[in-house]
Order: C-alpha cells, then sequence, then structure tokens
C-alpha cells in the first residue's frame, strides 16, 4: 500500500524529498531507476511515473533537466547491463533458489515475449512495467548477443528517459494536469501495462479456441 500512495503521489512525496533533501534527490532518483531495472526483484519500483513528475518539477528550476535526463538515462543503462550479466552468469540458479523472491510466472512471461518479438524486447519492454525489469536478466539468461543487446539498451533508455523526463517538463505544470496528478499518473499506468493485458487476454482466448 505504501508504493500504490508513493505512485499516485509521486509529486507530492518527491516534493518533499526535494524540499528534504535539496542535491541529494539527484542521486535518490539515480538509485531508484538503476535499482528498478538492475534487480529482479524490485519491479515493483516506479519508473514511468517517477521520470515525468521528475520532468515536471524540472519545470520549476528544482533539476537541470538536461543533466537530470542524461543522469537517469545513466542510471537505466547501467541497471540493464548490471541485470544482464547477472542473468548470463547465474540466471537460472538465482530463478532455482526458493530464498530469492523472483516470481517466476514473470520471467515465463518475459521469455515468451521474447520469442514473439526477439532482441526488440529490450527496447519494448522499456515502456512496460515489470516486464522491463525482467528483460534484461532473461536476455542474460539466454545468452542473447552483447553486442545485440547493449546497441537495444542504449537506443531504448534513452527514448523511455527522454520521452518521460522532456514530457513533464513540458507538460507537467499545465493547471488540468497538475491538479488532477493521480489521474494522470494513473492514466500513464494504464497505458503501460495495456500491451502486457491485451497479451494475456489475446493467449487466454487462444487456449480456449484450442
Amino acid at each position: 500500500m505504501l508504493i500504490i500512495d508513493f505512485i499516485l503521489n509521486i509529486d507530492v512525496h518527491l516534493g518533499e524529498i526535494i524540499a528534504n533533501y535539496g542535491r541529494m534527490t539527484y542521486a535518490i532518483l539515480f538509485l531508484i531507476i538503476f535499482a528498478e531495472t538492475g534487480f529482479v526483484f524490485t519491479p515493483f519500483l516506479p519508473g514511468d511515473s517517477l521520470l515525468f513528475a521528475a520532468g515536471m518539477f524540472s519545470a520549476t528550476g528544482s533539476f537541470n533537466v538536461i543533466f537530470l535526463a542524461l543522469l537517469l538515462w545513466t542510471a537505466a543503462f547501467l541497471g540493464d547491463n548490471i541485470n544482464y550479466w547477472v542473468g548470463y552468469y547465474f540466471g537460472q540458479k538465482i530463478v532455482n533458489n526458493k530464498y530469492v523472491p523472483v516470481n517466476q510466472k514473470h520471467i515465463d512471461s518475459t521469455q515468451e515475449f521474447y520469442h514473439k518479438h526477439g532482441g526488440k524486447t529490450i527496447f519494448l519492454a522499456r515502456f512496460m512495467p515489470i516486464i522491463r525489469t525482467f528483460a534484461p536478466f532473461v536476455a542474460g539468461i539466454g545468452k542473447m548477443h552483447y553486442r545485440k543487446f547493449i546497441s537495444y539498451s542504449i537506443l531504448g533508455g534513452f527514448t523511455w528517459v527522454g520521452l518521460f523526463v522532456f514530457a513533464g517538463y513540458f507538460f507537467g505544470n499545465i493547471p488540468i494536469i497538475r491538479d488532477n496528478f493521480s489521474i494522470v499518473i494513473m492514466g500513464i499506468i494504464a497505458i503501460s501495462v495495456f500491451p502486457g493485458i491485451f497479451k494475456l487476454i489475446k493467449s487466454k482466448l487462444k487456449k480456449k479456441q484450442l
């Protein structure tokens, strides 16, 4: 419930963090974005909504928007790569370890996504909560060629961070958006999870037909 409250009221909580920690907020944002993709047991951390809110606060002078975007892209890139190499060397051992809180269903759904979209999954997953956390890990388990992985990782992270940070920067302080921020965040989440829900429904319908 604390995570849900933080996500839906992220503008309020991020404002409190900025007020309490000042420039250290850059480091806090870096760690959250890094952890969301870097560790397979933290898919619940906010990504899209945090980027949008950070962009909104950049427009009020709390952050330098260019520096922020580059910093958070670096966090996303490093998280992707660490997760890939952990999956590459230790992936299946981690999945099989009952003491590690990794949901096998998330692994399976990400693998299915790979079978359908191939290497493009690394790029597409950036815009899909939960799957973006597991995509680099599963790519490592599957021994995806690193050069291919890193090219999609760079492009995906750059597009994802840039899109949401600058959307927040340009549109976050429009009165109707600022005054209904929780609804906007719910809309962002709904758009993000829609492809996964659509895929699940489509898969179940196919099974029923068989």
